[in-house]
């Protein structure tokens, strides 16, 4: 173990919490059969942890895949703090490396805030103008978190007004048993629909009555009150 890898799991561990540790094992579902099964909290503030990676932003790959690996949450959320923050500084060169270090350890990013605090911020801005191709290959995945970062990482092309790869996703995973899906979904629905409602209320208009329904919810969070009934009133 490297030195710096030490540090940061040392300044980590003086910052557990084991009453918040107990919240937010019981929030993040680690019950046995639950979606984040196995998953050991320290009961750190996501704050703190920004700070810890800020302070160690040049950690090597090899320390930071060794905290990806890890099953304590927060050395996990901790190390992808870490990727996004050296990912924006490099050039083309060293994005590639870092997008596909991330592809390659996609295994663990391995809970919804995992996948949500470095999804877009990688994989989706890397591929801003390149082919997407691997978007729909996660979305049509077995894992549920591969799934998530295929919705997830078309939050950047969104952001951009670019919805096609938001919408063709969202129809993929229209079907998905999976709550996390839904909300994800309905989201990234909604966050089009902050750009352009036409285009937002086109989609709902050909999939809301066939739409889960916390999907439909989160789509239609920001709509007016009779917008919102007409839509769930179906």
């Amino acid at each position: 173990m490297t030195k710096e890898l030490e540090n940061i799991k040392d300044e980590l561990q003086q910052l557990a919490d084991p009453e918040k540790a107990r919240v937010l094992s019981r929030f993040f579902k680690t019950g046995n059969g639950e979606y984040g099964e196995g998953d050991i909290f320290l009961g750190i503030k996501v704050p703190e942890q920004r700070k810890i990676a800020k302070r160690y932003s040049g950690l090597a790959f090899d320390d930071i895949g060794q905290l990806l690996e890890s099953s304590i949450h927060e050395y996990r959320l901790t190390s992808l703090f870490i990727l996004v923050l050296k990912y924006n500084k490099e050039d083309y060169r060293g994005k590639q490396e870092i997008v596909d270090f991330y592809v390659d350890n996609i295994k663990n990013v391995n809970n919804w805030d995992l996948v949500d605090s470095s999804a877009p911020h990688i994989l989706g801005h890397f591929l801003l103008d390149k082919d997407r191709s691997i978007l729909y290959r996660l979305a049509s995945s077995d894992n549920l978190w591969e799934r998530r970062i295929s919705i997830l990482s078309t939050f950047t092309f969104i952001k951009t007004n670019t919805f096609e790869d938001a919408l063709k996703i969202s129809e993929i995973l229209l079907f998905d048993e999976h709550d996390l899906i839904h909300k994800a979904v309905g989201w990234m629905l909604r966050e089009v629909g902050k750009r352009d409602l036409t285009i937002e209320e086109e989609f709902l208009q050909k999939h809301y009555l066939e739409m889960p329904r916390t999907m439909l919810r989160y789509a239609i969070e920001k709509f007016d009150e009779d917008k919102r009934k007409f839509y769930l009133g179906k």
